[in-house]
């Protein structure tokens, strides 16, 4: 029997050496890939940073202005053609000159006619008696009742009727012959066209336009436009017409007739000037520019020579055909040196720090920093080199101080820490000294501007301590820029004021930026500062409050467990506020099933009772799935993420394991392999101290409770227990922790678990002196027991040769 164990212990433990052997294979391939992936970064950027430096830096061919003297002869190297722009612009000109004007018709006057005749009509079927008229023009005999008002009928008709005017036609019953007579006199004027102002067609210099019909869509080109009537023309001729109608109508008709005629005249032919200004852009447009040939070998220009218009376009052309050769001759070179540069960042100060993080978007999020803010460095050049030359007192350097080039290094300490923020911001500060071209006073500048921004929100927790630290950038940098004007020039003049206030304006742009930047780069990279982190410590947090109310007994464990790894987290060199506020959350998937897990149980409503140990185990195992899923659907950040998914790391479920082992021997009479890996949790393993951490508290904390009789002694037992079963089982080995952490962290936990105690079943495989605990009935659900293949008997020596008798003792 005895050699029948040992022939299993020592396959087991050939298995987990080849185990051992292939993960550390795996991690050797992982490695290599992102070694690989990361030099392609840098060879990408190293590419993109050269094309976008070597214009302006490496080599710079003579520019000329209008009116400087060629300091050497420059002949043409190729045939190229060259632009005649005025010989182009004066065509353009004659084009746009010759291009009609677009008057747009509307025949029917806006449809007046139709809305003369339907208020008319709406008149005198408004009216109930109608009288004839006296032949002195006072009026109807009798008296009228009028159900159409003055409103509607001027509704109806288009325009305001004057109050004497509808009195007039609604006393003589809104006869048809006034009727007729408006419609007649307004289509005889619209036939003709009325034009707001003839001034208009004058001041047009073209001799002809356009006549845009609105109702047929048809154009007319006119040369002659005299029939046109303007508003005064047209008026005369309606008086003119209806003074005519004296014998046929009443004096009082025919002035209301006119009246109306006139309130209703209105021009219909307008300028459209929009689709006018189309015309003559169109025509504009097609007028191809006008080329001449310029051969190789022909003189530029001369030495001497002073420069005229022609020269410049010459000039300008040329460098277009010569600026491609010289990329391909020089490129190379400023690739390898900005490729040595970015090769000293990534092993000086990039990898020593991020070497335990080897996920290639850290590296992209530093490449897009660097790029983006090289970008921002060249737009500011060219934005302030035209201030310069429009303003020429200011000195060449007093605006280049308010580049806020110290954000990209701010950003970098916040999300990577201050070793990497400084070797970024030297490699920034000599790439921007070179395309602003001013030495190294400015490498200067900016790179103490860098440590400085670095160093200030090395500790960041609230968004206050960017702005403290722009107000503090920002007078250092005016002492900066102070001294390096006093290097250019006078010690006193308009540009030290210039100087100092764009170097003060530079500090707090840093902060400003900084500060807008970092939700999105939270977001967009699935970053967590511990500003966020202190959000989500909050106990308010919607997801904290519903697994207080969903699954009471989880949050307080994980109150607890966070209480134990904040204690414990400095001392062996991790995150506190990670630990922390990672602990809250460790368990939010158990309330997806709650009653599933006993610090949520009522007594005797276990309902794992009822269940088999494989379907145990696994709702147990698919909390840890649910609680990524949790986390990630409430964007909790992917450290957080990366803890809830690794705070079981590959333990089994002892408990569960047990039983269904105990059941196959009953069943069958004899033992039927039950399948061990069927019973672990998937992993992977703790890979950061925070991880671990809250893996031994969670363990730690939840076989505290078995405790009948808790001492000191006992807890310490237990704790020495649980965190050497975690060692032997190996579920520490990728996560940075060493014996020396272990032993403070059983101290921690000694200490804190002294104090926060309640009764809890037993776990299998623990028992500490005669505790007087007895056997849970549903199991561990918090992984306690570890027996594994190498540790299968607390007290068996044989099968757990590594013990940590002394972890915790003083």
């Amino acid at each position: 029997m005895v050699t029948e164990k040992k022939k299993n212990l020592s396959v087991k433990k050939t298995k987990e050496k080849l185990l051992v052997i292939t993960n550390g294979a795996k991690k050797r391939n992982h490695g290599v890939h992102a070694t690989w992936i990361n030099w392609s970064i840098l060879l990408l950027t190293s590419l993109i940073i050269s094309i976008l430096l070597f214009p302006g830096v490496l080599i710079r061919p003579p520019s000329y202005g209008l009116g400087d003297i060629a300091d050497k002869d420059i002949k043409a190297s190729r045939d190229f053609l060259v632009e005649d722009v005025e010989l182009t612009e004066q065509k353009r000109r004659e084009a746009v000159k010759v291009t009609p004007p677009v008057f747009d018709f509307d025949p029917t006057g806006s449809y007046i006619l139709s809305r003369i005749r339907e208020a008319f009509s709406a008149g005198r079927k408004g009216m109930v008696v109608q009288s004839p008229i006296k032949e002195d023009g006072q009026g109807p005999v009798g008296s009228n009742h009028v159900q159409i008002n003055q409103e509607l009928f001027s509704q109806l008709i288009g325009v305001q009727v004057d109050e004497e005017t509808y009195n007039i036609l609604s006393r003589a019953g809104f006869p048809p012959e006034v009727e007729n007579t408006i419609i007649k006199l307004l289509s005889r004027v619209l036939d003709r066209g009325v034009i707001g102002d003839k001034n208009l067609l004058a001041s047009i210099s073209s001799q002809k336009i356009v006549l845009h019909n609105l109702e047929t869509g048809k154009e007319t080109v006119l040369t002659e436009t005299n029939e046109f009537l303007d508003m005064k023309e047209a008026a005369n001729f309606i008086r003119k017409e209806v003074k005519a109608l004296r014998p046929l109508m009443p004096k009082e008709l025919r002035a209301a007739t006119i009246d109306l005629a006139m309130q209703l005249l209105r021009p219909n032919i307008t300028f459209n000037k929009r689709e006018t200004e189309l015309r003559k852009e169109a025509a504009k447009e097609s007028v191809k520019p006008f080329y001449f040939k310029v051969k190789k070998g022909e003189m530029l220009v001369r030495e001497g020579e002073k420069i005229t218009k022609k020269h410049l376009l010459k000039l300008s052309e040329h460098s277009k055909y010569l600026r491609p050769k010289r990329l391909l001759g020089h490129l190379p070179a400023m690739f390898i040196l900005v490729g040595l540069l970015l090769l000293s960042f990534y092993y000086l100060s990039y990898r020593p720090v991020l070497k335990g993080k080897p996920n290639p978007k850290n590296l992209v999020f530093c490449s897009i920093v660097l790029l983006a803010m090289l970008l921002v460095v060249m737009a500011s050049h060219l934005v302030v080199s035209e201030i310069i030359r429009s303003f020429t007192s200011l000195s060449p350097t007093s605006l280049l101080f308010a580049i806020p080039v110290a954000s990209a290094s701010m950003l970098l300490s916040i999300f990577h820490g201050l070793s990497v923020a400084t070797g970024l911001g030297a490699v920034l500060s000599i790439l921007s000294s070179l395309v602003l071209g001013h030495g190294v006073e400015l490498f200067v500048y900016f790179f103490v501007s860098s440590l400085v921004a670095a160093y200030g929100v090395r500790e960041c927790r609230e968004r206050g301590v960017f702005i403290k630290t722009g107000l503090k950038l920002s007078l250092i940098n005016v002492l900066m820029a102070l001294a390096v004007e006093t290097l250019h020039g006078p010690t006193y003049g308009i540009n030290m004021l210039y100087a100092g206030a764009s170097a003060f304006v530079g500090g707090m742009l840093v902060a400003v930026i900084a500060t807008g930047s970092l939700p999105l780069i939270e977001m967009a990279f699935g970053y967590t500062t511990d500003i966020k982190l202190l959000e989500l410590a909050s106990l308010d947090q919607p997801l904290l409050r519903r697994l207080l109310l969903e699954a009471p007994g989880t949050y307080h464990h994980s109150v607890i467990v966070s209480n134990m790894v904040e204690a414990t987290a400095k001392a062996v060199g991790a995150n506190p506020l990670l630990a922390k506020v990672a602990a809250y959350y460790h368990d939010i998937g158990k309330m997806k099933k709650a009653l599933y897990f006993i610090e949520n149980q009522l007594p005797g409503q276990n309902k794992h009772e009822k269940l088999a140990p494989s379907m145990s185990a696994l709702i147990l195992i698919s909390h840890v799935k649910d609680g990524v899923e949790l986390a990630r659907k409430h964007k909790l950040g992917n450290e957080i993420m990366d803890i809830i998914g690794q705070h079981h790391g590959t333990t089994l479920i002892t408990y569960f394991y047990e039983k269904a082992r105990e059941q196959a021997e009953k069943r069958e009479g004899k033992t039927i392999k039950v399948k061990e890996e069927d019973f672990r949790y998937p992993g992977p393993k703790p890979q950061t101290k925070e991880a671990g951490l809250v893996m031994l508290a969670d363990m730690v904390e939840a076989a505290s409770k078995s405790l009948a009789d808790p001492t000191p002694a006992r807890i310490q037992g237990l704790v020495q227990k649980i965190i050497n079963r975690a060692f032997s089982d190996g579920q520490l080995d990728e996560c940075e922790l060493t014996l020396k952490d272990l032993h403070q962290i059983a101290k921690s936990f000694n200490k804190t678990l002294t104090g926060i105690f309640h009764q809890r079943i037993e776990y299998p495989g623990i028992e500490i002196g005669s505790s007087g605990g007895k056997k849970a009935s549903n199991g561990n659900l918090n992984q306690v027991g570890l027996t594994n293949s190498r540790a299968e008997k607390a007290g068996n020596k044989e099968e757990n040769g590594e013990t940590l008798r002394r972890l915790g003792l003083s």
